[in-house]
């Protein structure tokens, strides 16, 4: 089972861009599919992102796709999340997680999650 530590997170505005990383420490880093939740108080927890083992599929929520972009370094047992063009709905602590299935970790159904770093994107 991996370790994940999320950092990056910040205060930022509007349209401006930030990347959360996620570090992984434990076993065989390279095995595992790496999603990216995040939450804000009173709502449901909610999907972002999504990449697999191998870092060459990935999967983005709706809100998201064409503005965060995702990136696995399994040499560096690290994966990005690149967020652009920020706006106030993209408030919210950001989870990293990691399964062994991609369809697993997208689902949030892994047993590997970090503690979370916040965004707030606010003018």
């Amino acid at each position: 089972q991996l370790r994940l530590a999320e950092s990056g997170g910040g205060l930022v505005q509007p349209g401006e861009s930030l990347t959360l990383s996620c570090v992984a420490s434990g076993h065989r880093f390279e095995n595992y599919a790496i999603a990216w939740f995040r939450q804000v108080p009173g709502k449901e927890r909610e999907s972002v992102s999504c990449i697999d083992s191998s870092g060459r599929r990935e999967k983005h929520a709706v809100s998201v796709k064409g503005r965060f972009a995702i990136f696995k370094d399994n040499a560096k047992n690290t994966v990005f999340l690149q967020m652009n063009s920020l706006r106030s709905e993209d408030t919210g602590t950001y989870y990293c997680t990691a399964d062994v299935y991609f369809v697993d970790s997208c689902s949030g159904n892994g047993n590997s999650w970090g503690q979370g770093t916040q965004v707030i994107v606010s003018s």
